[in-house]
């Protein structure tokens, strides 16, 4: 069971695939067994994206597995689309921040706030080209290279 300020999910393959600029912090619209389910550590952000329907913002494509102890009656769809929850004024400078060309909203960490609220983080990122991800891979090469170095000589 997950306690206060764990990570629930994480989306690794997002700081490699974009890069981000600014993050926002944003609540979800869940159901009880969505959150019990979470507790449990059963969900997943890779393959989620963020997105606006009807001027609010949604999360989509997210998985949060089915709660195994309650009955079927009561379950949630495990990729039902979750209203996320922002202020009026970071939902406008997201949306603006879409507006431009070549940014999206990607889903990096789920998580549980200090109050026990499952939050979001939220990154406005630009999308990397190929050159650049050569370039990320070769510096985090070069960085564990220097960590070994440091160890071994240090």
């Amino acid at each position: 069971m997950l306690s206060v300020n764990a990570t629930i999910a994480e989306n690794r393959r997002a700081r490699f695939e974009y890069h981000i600029e600014e993050t926002f912090e944003a609540g979800l619209q869940l159901t009880g067994t969505e959150v019990k389910s979470m507790r449990l550590g059963q969900a997943s952000i890779n393959e989620a994206y963020a997105g606006e329907k009807n001027g609010e913002l949604w999360l989509f494509n997210a998985h949060v597995g089915e709660y195994m102890q309650a009955g079927t009656h009561l379950q949630h769809q495990p990729r039902r689309i979750r209203k996320l929850l922002l202020k009026k004024k970071e939902i406008h400078k997201l949306m603006g921040g879409v507006a431009k060309e070549g940014y999206t909203l990607v889903p990096l960490k789920l998580y549980f706030d200090d109050r026990g609220l499952v939050k979001l983080l939220l990154g406005l990122g630009k999308g990397k080209q190929l050159h650049d991800k050569r370039e990320t891979s070769k510096e985090r090469d070069w960085n564990r290279q220097k960590q070994r170095i440091m160890k071994d000589h240090g």
